[in-house]
């Protein structure tokens, strides 16, 4: 259960409580949207569900293991509502996995949930790749972070203590217009996978570009042992395998980054919508991805990956690049793929945050 800063108010949480919460907070994601970069297109107007609006007070997670067990949960979860006065549910959303379901994967075909910071002291052995475990401050309220003692939480303590902040993101994915990208900058099926994963730093399967520049090997992709075991600094300092703007390069740029121990954060989602068959045209029906970021910090961790990592123009001095899959695209901006001896450039293509 996750509230806003105007839910808790709602709860009757008071005045001076209300006051410890940071700014970010207080103020919201619509406030904030020109920074996030959700203009144009994605502006807070075009937000669907209720998800712009100061009445959102909450939302609720609902997990499943099956549609039976889902069908149970919504049920037991409308009987509560029911018997809570004044309280109205705004929208809901069906999230499940995408066929085929062998791994989990977004629409475009990304195979998810590889990199994952662990949190220290859970028992949990970080993959190769991955870094050290983090200290629990880093998600978790209350608690040491790398920098040391918890400070300036809110107050009372109840009401951040094994607490943390999420930021929910809805991404629309436009299936069919990014196969047709792929198809007009690529003239084999082998070409369109090369610019596929050129865009994320990975192939479709998993498989990084560090580790398999040339070819896509699934099977790498699939073994956790060695799927994240790379950098950057040491084993692709140009870009050559794994452009500098790409999206993985982006949100995790690993050994190239200062204090990336204090940026990093834990995502939890999944796919929404139908999936869209691979010889089907795109049909202007609504499917993407929601996820939920979780981190101490909204401004240090979610909103400077959102502002720094996914949008700033020059990026590692690219001059004018944004995250060619979820950064803020505008129809001026351009990708570049080093190679030698010259390199190519691409209008960006990517889903659209609503």
């Amino acid at each position: 259960m996750a509230f806003t800063w105007n839910g808790l108010r709602a709860l009757g949480v008071d005045e001076g409580s209300l006051a410890t919460f940071p700014e970010e907070f207080k103020q919201g994601m619509v406030a904030r949207a020109e920074m996030l970069g959700d203009t144009g297109e994605n502006h807070p107007d075009n937000w669907v569900g209720g998800l712009a609006s100061p009445e959102l007070h909450a939302i609720a997670i609902l997990f499943a293991r099956d549609a039976a067990e889902r069908r149970r949960c919504l049920t037991e979860h409308d009987q509560l509502v029911a018997r809570c006065e004044g309280v109205e549910v705004l929208s809901t959303l069906d999230l499940e996995a995408t066929p085929p379901f062998d791994y989990a994967h977004d629409h475009f075909g990304y195979r998810d949930r590889l990199s994952q910071p662990v949190i220290e002291g859970t028992g949990e052995v970080p993959t190769p790749g991955t870094g050290a475990p983090l200290k629990p401050g880093e998600f978790i309220l209350g608690y040491p972070d790398e920098d040391g003692p918890p400070a300036n939480l809110p107050q009372p303590e109840i009401l951040s203590r094994n607490g943390s902040y999420m930021a929910y993101r809805r991404l629309q994915e436009h299936v069919g217009r990014f196969r047709d990208f792929l198809r007009e900058h690529g003239k084999t099926h082998e070409e369109q996978e090369l610019i596929a994963a050129k865009l994320m730093g990975r192939w479709r399967s998993g498989a990084p570009l560090t580790l398999a520049p040339e070819k896509d090997d699934p099977a790498l992709g699939a073994d956790l042992q060695r799927n994240n075991d790379f950098n950057y600094k040491e084993m692709d300092p140009h870009g050559y395998a794994v452009p500098l703007g790409s999206h993985m390069r982006r949100m995790n740029p690993r050994d190239t980054a200062a204090n990336i121990n204090r940026r990093r954060m834990i995502r939890r989602g999944a796919t929404y919508g139908p999936h869209l068959p691979e010889d089907a045209p795109e049909d202007g029906v609504e499917r993407g991805i929601a996820a939920f970021v979780i981190c101490a910090s909204l401004i240090r961790q979610f909103e400077f990956a959102q502002n720094v990592w996914a949008n700033d123009r020059n990026f590692h001095e690219l001059g004018n690049e944004r995250d060619p899959i979820i950064g803020a695209q505008d129809g001026t901006l351009e990708y570049k793929i080093p190679k030698r001896p010259i390199r190519k450039k691409s209008p960006a293509c990517r889903p659209s945050p609503r």
